[in-house]
């Protein structure tokens, strides 16, 4: 009988029709459902806002809109991206770089539910039998440590950050930030009676000193008043410590910081769990020490459990485990946290979860898994990008690395330049024509960087002796300055412990990292830089007015929004949503700031120029120069008032570079500068690392990128695997050496890079 074939078979495209969210100009394009797809193109070519600004964001809109309107009553109104049509969307999973919250309670092993598996294991087979699995859960009442609270440390104050025992209470021994001699409540200690306001502390009986410190809040008069008296470490716990940290000013932040010390708790170790828990046993180890072991070792421990009434849920865990392997995060424990997570692990954390889900004809969408990726690592994420497609998924990847655009059945190149110069499709199709299309992206497929001919001689050395952060095995290295220095080798080898624990608190050392920027929700390029002073000051000049009203901080702020343009809405369980302020339009300054012009321009459309239009805006001055270096580094199509939020790991790293250029630092440390920069871009950034080192500073970059190698004068390459496999250095030397006679994983993989 001949099969029939229904309307829902023709259903093999995801048609997008006219997208025009952020610089796509008017872009269709059909993307294959159930294929792997790449989207390249230079940064800010619009290749976020087509994946993730447009399909993925409809595609959660979407969901969202199935729900009752009761329950969307408590959701923002997410806004329909802009597009005339978009058909054939399956649900769409985002699986990005957001760093996992930064909450001392989530580990690896929390993320993954892996510690979960864990605990159910422990509480059928542990020996002596303790309970339920929450028993062995650090979160739960039942099993947490009494003292810690389930995290594992205790926080103490160290009193010498508060107080100088040289000094009297009248001589100002508080030095607590605020706590000036005249204020009111230096001068409620001063008058309480409780001691000698002219005696000096060290001098204080312990019964004056624990009264002075630590007594909790009473009612004593000053005077006619009754006020309310309690210790100086009781009023600074109430008023700085128990606040959120991102809350507070740099100061009183910088202040806690200083006086507040985690220490190991003593009652548990800093395994987190109650004595009960860390008495049941299996095969010789507690849970704790089980979520300490490397993953890989786990893995091994695991497989050696044999125990019918616990099999499936032990396949499953080994299934978990084994991935976390096969995915090149073996060297990682269960109890790492989530927060110290780089953004490139995170993401492969998140990607486990997805492995082991039954559901298919998902849409995942990926942006750059590669990072933080020694070459040998890639080949893993490609093979699990494949088998999530061969599931019956399709696979959307934003990616600039050679060698995912090669397994890709689909390759849509956007461009042909960034921001008003981008947003339109150059080429749409498969590599073989990929290759033979005449694209800036097709072009330099097969473009290779050159090993230096003459590597520069270096100036001196950097030493760095004994280091044994995390995995490196007591590692002596001179690093040599005035030269390109590149630090390789696979994920996890000790790279970033031996260069970020050993240098950053050296003198003329300046570390220019991909961490997020504080404050940043109401941060952008123009803030952060230092240029919104000039330009600030340009527009009260010409309007005779002050310079204060042309700050989105401060009187020239729209009421509704406080200059953010953006109003947030904070869904409890759900993550916030932003949606764009009614009264200013997202513009975020009052209507009467936005009648002051410099030359026919108001505050808010210089704020939404790039920098390459904004540099002809401000043609000389200081202005100019902050704008000359953010071109410098790349970043020629950024917004001057776009949110930091919304930049790239890349991105962040390129904006720091760019102030620090200023700040004349002479060793300048960066972690993979390539990121989120497209294969053109890296011939930029070789040039520009170049410069720096003919002014007369030292590059320090932590790299995988083989173009950057293969440039660099000297390399330090680390190894030879990850974890407690690693944490050596196997190989110092210029790349020539490495090439000709290296036997390291880097030198296999940079020996066919250059051909050699």
């Amino acid at each position: 009988m001949e099969q029939s074939t229904t309307a829902a078979d023709s259903h093999d495209v995801i048609e997008v029709r006219g997208a025009r969210e952020n610089n796509l100009a008017d872009v269709s394009l059909d993307i294959p459902k159930r294929r792997l797809t790449v989207f390249t193109g230079v940064s800010g070519s619009g290749k976020s806002s087509l994946v993730f600004g447009t399909i993925a964001a409809e595609s959660q809109r979407l969901i969202n809109e199935t729900y009752t309107a009761f329950i969307q009553s408590f959701m923002p109104s997410q806004s329909r991206p802009d597009v005339d049509a978009l058909r054939n969307l399956s649900a769409a999973i985002i699986v990005d770089q957001e760093r996992m919250g930064a909450n001392s309670r989530s580990t690896v092993g929390t993320a993954t539910d892996a510690q979960t598996m864990l605990r159910i294991v422990f509480s059928r087979l542990g020996d002596p039998h303790v309970g339920t699995s929450s028993a062995f859960g650090f979160n739960s009442p039942e099993g947490m440590c009494p003292e810690c609270e389930g995290l594992g440390r205790v926080s103490a104050i160290d009193v010498d950050q508060l107080v100088d025992r040289e000094l009297s209470l009248k001589e100002g021994a508080i030095t607590v930030p605020g706590f000036t001699v005249d204020a009111w409540y230096v001068q409620t200690y001063i008058q309480s009676g409780f001691y000698d306001p002219d005696k000096k502390l060290k001098d204080f009986t312990p019964t004056e000193w624990d009264d002075f410190l630590h007594k909790a809040s009473t009612k004593v008069k000053i005077g006619t008043t009754n006020v309310t008296y309690e210790g100086l470490v009781v009023k600074v716990q109430r008023l700085h410590l128990s606040k959120d940290r991102e809350s507070v000013q740099p100061h009183i932040r910088a202040f806690v910081d200083r006086a507040v010390t985690f220490a190991r708790c003593s009652a548990c170790a800093g395994a987190r769990l109650n004595q009960a828990a860390l008495s049941s046993r299996i095969s010789g180890r507690n849970i704790a020490e089980c979520a300490a072991m490397q993953i890989s070792d786990l893995a091994d421990f695991v497989r050696k459990i044999d125990d019918p009434s616990v099999g499936p849920l032990l396949a499953t865990l080994r299934e978990t485990l084994d991935s976390l392997v096969e995915i090149g995060l073996g060297y990682l424990s269960l109890d790492r946290e989530s927060g110290t997570l780089s953004g490139g692990e995170a993401q492969r954390v998140k990607m486990v979860r997805h492995l082991g889900s039954s559901l298919t004809d998902v849409t995942y969408v990926f942006d750059e898994p590669t990072v933080g990726l020694h070459p040998h690592d890639i080949q893993r994420m490609n093979n699990l990008l494949l088998l999530l497609r061969d599931k019956g998924n399709t696979v959307l990847v934003v990616e600039h690395k050679p060698e995912v655009i090669e397994i890709a059945d689909h390759v849509v190149d956007l461009g042909p330049g960034a921001g008003p110069s981008g947003g339109r499709i150059c080429f749409a199709g498969d590599v073989v024509a990929l290759r033979a299309s005449d694209t800036l992206t097709g072009r330099h497929l097969d473009h290779r960087a050159r090993l230096r001919d003459e590597p520069r001689r270096p100036t001196g050395h950097l030493e760095i002796r004994g280091a044994s952060t995390h995995n490196l095995k007591n590692v002596d290295v001179d690093l040599p300055l005035g030269v390109l220095t590149v630090v390789t080798g696979v994920a996890g080898s000790g790279k970033s412990s031996l260069i970020h624990g050993s240098l950053p608190r050296r003198d003329g050392v300046a570390v220019v990292d991909q961490s997020a920027i504080r404050g940043s929700r109401r941060s952008n390029p123009a803030t952060y830089t230092g240029l919104l002073d000039p330009i600030r000051a340009a527009f009260a000049k010409a309007n005779g007015v002050k310079a204060a009203l042309f700050s989105a901080n401060s009187e020239g702020a729209c009421p509704n929004c406080k200059g953010i343009g953006l109003v947030y809405t904070d869904l409890a369980m759900m993550a916030g949503v932003a949606s764009v302020c009614e009264r200013c339009e997202g513009k975020r300054f009052t209507p009467e700031v936005l009648t002051y012009t410099l030359r026919g321009k108001n505050i808010s459309e210089v704020l939404a120029m790039p920098v390459t239009e904004a540099r002809e805006f401000f043609p000389t001055g200081q202005a100019r120069a902050i704008l000359d270096r953010l071109a410098d580094v790349g970043l020629g199509y950024l917004g001057l008032g776009q949110p930091l939020t919304t930049l790239s790991g890349g991105e962040r790293q390129r904006v720091k570079l760019a102030i620090q250029m200023a700040e004349k630092a002479t060793v300048y440390v960066l972690d993979e500068p390539t990121t989120g920069l497209h294969l053109a871009d890296v011939d930029q950034l070789l040039a520009l690392l170049d410069r720096l080192v003919d002014d007369g500073n030292t590059v320090i970059c932590i790299e995988h990128h083989q173009a950057v190698m293969a440039h660099a004068d000297w390399i330090v390459d680390l190894g030879p695997g990850a974890g407690q496999d690693g944490g050596e250095v196997v190989f110092t030397g210029t790349s020539r050496d490495l090439v000709e006679s290296g036997d390291s994983l880097t030198a296999r993989h940079l020996r066919d890079y250059v051909g050699a």
